[in-house]
């Protein structure tokens, strides 16, 4: 394991490694998530051998410090990841990531264009104040200390087992943060910095998530639109075939 300093009081974002050859391949878990839980089985697939391969924990989650002091915004959390990728001599890296952490790379590219060379975003958060049922809604729906001193809990109980496994490694107060800081988005909001982009973009949507807002639009730019039969919000996990042919460009 490694890691890095990513505020000022000298809290670490950690991350595990396998080597292999560059451009790296950076992993990125969503809301309340861990990048080796979610995609460690996808990097040791045939197909993705041979390259170096991270799987970073954005702060406040799975190993990584959650400082109470920190705000967790969206492009907080694409700082971090980039003091990571600094510390670890990582440049030009496929970015794979998933839901917020999707948001956190397409605002990492507009911030740090010299760390992404390509982005295959899963059902990444493109837009501010998402509807209702989205996951980070059930989160922001409480007020930060009702969260923390007893909503944290509701909401595990609320939430499907695999997601229940890692929100419970998080910190409630970075959860609900970032679930605030997604929610409020970015500026320019990720959409439209996803569509202004010079790199390769790859976003994979789910088939049983429905169609994917202004899919038209995002192809129109350059970005290219896969939609995914058979898996719903977690692709890596309902579909890992086409997850790994895609991230290998192979799809």
């Amino acid at each position: 394991m490694r890691d890095a300093a990513f505020d000022a009081e000298g809290s670490r974002i950690r991350w595990t490694e396998a080597p292999g050859a560059e451009p790296a391949r950076v992993y990125v878990h969503g809301l309340g998530a861990s990048s080796a839980v979610y995609h460690a089985h996808i990097a040791a697939r045939p197909e993705l051998a041979g390259r170096r391969s991270l799987f970073a924990d954005l702060p406040g989650h799975g190993v990584s410090d959650r400082p109470a002091g920190f705000g967790y915004t969206l492009r907080e959390h694409a700082d971090a990841l980039a003091a990571a990728l600094d510390a670890a001599r990582v440049s030009a890296a496929d970015i794979v990531a998933h839901s917020m952490g999707g948001s956190v790379a397409i605002v990492l590219a507009h911030r740090r264009p010299d760390l992404v060379s390509r982005l295959v975003l899963t059902e990444a958060n493109l837009d501010a104040f998402p509807p209702p049922e989205a996951g980070s809604s059930g989160i922001t729906a409480y007020e930060e200390g009702a969260f923390v001193d007893g909503g944290h809990a509701r909401v595990l109980e609320g939430v499907g087992p695999l997601w229940a496994a890692t929100m419970r490694l998080a910190d409630p107060r970075a959860l609900y943060r970032s679930a605030v800081g997604l929610q409020r988005g970015s500026d320019p909001v990720m959409r439209e910095i996803l569509t202004a982009l010079p790199v390769e973009r790859v976003y994979l949507q789910g088939a049983l998530s429905g169609e994917l807002d202004g899919a038209e639009a995002l192809e129109e730019a350059g970005v290219r639109v896969v939609t995914v039969p058979g898996a719903g919000h977690n692709v890596m996990f309902g579909r890992p075939d086409v997850f790994a042919a895609v991230v290998a460009g192979r799809e």
